[in-house]
Formats: structure tokens, C-alpha cells, sequence
């Protein structure tokens, strides 16, 4: 069983990390290179636009995957 708060935490903490969480380590490495290069996008203002966009979406896909995933193998 996995908790939803705490995969959402983890993808708060550093994008990707819900999802290695939840057990979707390429997902997971893919959110990370993505909040990497828009680390690297800061320098020219657009990747202030997209980290948090990019932080959001991750912990919504943590919470989601954990929530389902417990429904689906019954731990809900």
C-alpha cells in the first residue's frame, strides 16, 4: 500500500520522487530531467513559468497513481 499524501510530498520535495514512490521509476527520472532543464530555463525567465507547472502536475500524478493503485489491488 502506498499513501497518496506521502507520494505527493515526495513529488512537492522534488518532482519525480512520488513516482519512484509509487514504483514508476522512468516516470519519475523523466520528471526530474524536466524540472532540470527548467532549472537550466531560469536563466532566461521562461522556466520560472514552468516549474511550478510542471511540481503541480507531478504531485497530482503521485497522489493519483497511489490513490489507484490502492483501489485496484484492494488496499482502499
Amino acid at each position: 500500500m502506498r499513501s497518496p499524501i506521502l507520494a505527493a510530498i515526495l513529488s512537492l520535495i522534488v518532482a519525480g520522487l512520488g513516482q519512484i514512490y509509487n514504483g514508476q521509476i522512468g516516470k519519475g527520472v523523466v520528471f526530474i530531467l524536466i524540472q532540470l532543464i527548467n532549472g537550466a530555463l531560469t536563466a532566461v525567465l521562461i522556466g520560472w513559468l514552468l516549474l511550478p507547472i510542471v511540481g503541480l502536475w507531478a504531485m497530482i500524478d503521485a497522489y493519483m497513481t497511489a490513490k489507484h493503485n490502492n483501489e485496484r489491488y484492494g488496499f482502499m
